[in-house]
C-alpha cells in the first residue's frame, strides 16, 4: 500500500486553529522524506484565514463546505472523514492532540479499523518506518513505537513542532466540495462556545502562569493574572486548587486537566505532583517558585526560585516591567 497523507485541520468560529498548522508542517516533512502525497482536510462554514495555509507546508486543501458544520459534530465530522479517507487511500491521518482532535481522531480510527498513536510528539522515518515517539509514566519517560496496521492515526501534542521555520512556504490549492444537508448526521453536535473575554485558553498559550495551594487562597491569584497580562500569557491551575473552587476546571493544568506545552510554563506554589507533572513537563522552559526547595517541581524545573510566591511576584513583575519598557 503506497502511502497518502491526510492532515486534519481544525477550525472554531470560522478560523483555523494554531495547533493545527503543527500537524501541517509535520505532514509536510513527512512527505517529503517518504516521497508521497500530502493534503489538508478542512470542515466547516466560511473561512476567514485559509490564506494562512500557505506558511505551512499544505500544496492540497479540500475544504468540506456546509453552514451546519459551522461548529462541530463528532457523529458528522468523524463519517466525513472517514468518507475522504477511505474512498480516496489516505494511510497516514495526522491530527492535532486538542479536546476536539481527542474525540475526533480514535473515532476515526475505530471507523478505518486502523492503528492509533495519541499524543505524540514527534514523528520520524526510521529505514522507511514510521516511528512515534510520546512521554509516558507522567513524562518521566519517552516511549518510541511504531503501528503495524495498513492505516495509521496520530495525534501531535500542541507545541511539539516548531511554527517559527519558514522553509514550509508554498502554493495553496484549495477546492471547495459543497455537502449537502441530507450527507450530515448531525446527532450529536456542539451547539455554542462560551469563552471568557480576554483570557487565552491555557491549550493555546505560548506562556502560562499556573498556580497551586502555595498562592493561599483565590483572593491572591490576581497576581498570576496582572503577570500573564504583562508577559502575554494564559493563568492556569493546579488540581487542588480547581477543587478547591479557587480557579474553574478550564484553567485545570494536569493529568485530569489539560495538557500543555507552551515555551515558557511558570509554576507558583505548586509542589509538583505527579498529576499535575503529567500535563507539563514537556514544556520548553519550566520556572519554578516554591518556599519548599524539596518540592518535586524543581526536579523538573529549569530555572528555580525558593521562597514565599506571594513575596516573590510583585518583586518579579516589576523587574519584567523595567525590561519590558
Amino acid at each position: 500500500m503506497s502511502n497518502k497523507i491526510l492532515v486534519f485541520l481544525e477550525q472554531r468560529n470560522g478560523l483555523i486553529k494554531k495547533q493545527s498548522f503543527e500537524p501541517a508542517r509535520k505532514g509536510f516533512s513527512l512527505s517529503k522524506e517518504i516521497n508521497c502525497e500530502v493534503t489538508g482536510l478542512l470542515i466547516g462554514d466560511e473561512i476567514t484565514n485559509i490564506n494562512s495555509l500557505e506558511e505551512h507546508g499544505l500544496t492540497n486543501v479540500v475544504h468540506l463546505k456546509n453552514s451546519k458544520l459551522k461548529n462541530y459534530s463528532s457523529t458528522a465530522y468523524s463519517k466525513l472523514v472517514y468518507d475522504f479517507a477511505k474512498e480516496r487511500g489516505y494511510n497516514i491521518l495526522l491530527f492535532s492532540h486538542t479536546a476536539l482532535g481527542k474525540d475526533l481522531a480514535p473515532i476515526v480510527a475505530a471507523k478505518l479499523d486502523a492503528g492509533y498513536g495519541a499524543d505524540c510528539t514527534s514523528l520520524t522515518i526510521n529505514n522507511g518506518n514510521l516511528i512515534a515517539e510520546r512521554p509516558i509514566f507522567a513524562g518521566k519517560a519517552l516511549m518510541n513505537f511504531s503501528l503495524n496496521s495498513e492505516v495509521k492515526v496520530f495525534t501531535l501534542r500542541p507545541n511539539s513542532v516548531s511554527l517559527t521555520d519558514d522553509g514550509y512556504r508554498v502554493q495553496t490549492n484549495v477546492i471547495i466540495n459543497e455537502i449537502n444537508d441530507e450527507q450530515l448526521d448531525l446527532r450529536s453536535m456542539v451547539i455554542d462556545f462560551e469563552k471568557a473575554e480576554g483570557k487565552l485558553d491555557v491549550a493555546e498559550a505560548d506562556i502560562i502562569v499556573s498556580g497551586g495551594r502555595g498562592m493561599k487562597g483565590p483572593e491572591n491569584f490576581y497576581l498570576l493574572e496582572e503577570l500573564a497580562q504583562l508577559i502575554g500569557g494564559a493563568v492556569g491551575a493546579s488540581r487542588a486548587v480547581v477543587d478547591a473552587g479557587w480557579r474553574p476546571h478550564s484553567e485545570q493544568v494536569g493529568q485530569t486537566g489539560k495538557t500543555v506545552s507552551p515555551k515558557l510554563y511558570i509554576a507558583c506554589g505548586i509542589s509538583g505532583a505527579i498529576q499535575h507533572l503529567a500535563g507539563m513537563s514537556s514544556s520548553k522552559c519550566i520556572v519554578a517558585i516554591n518556599k519548599d526547595k524539596d518540592a518535586p517541581i524543581f526536579q523538573v524545573a529549569d530555572y528555580g526560585i525558593v521562597g514565599d510566591v506571594l513575596e516573590i511576584l510583585p518583586k518579579l513583575k516589576n523587574e519584567l516591567k523595567k525590561y519590558l519598557e
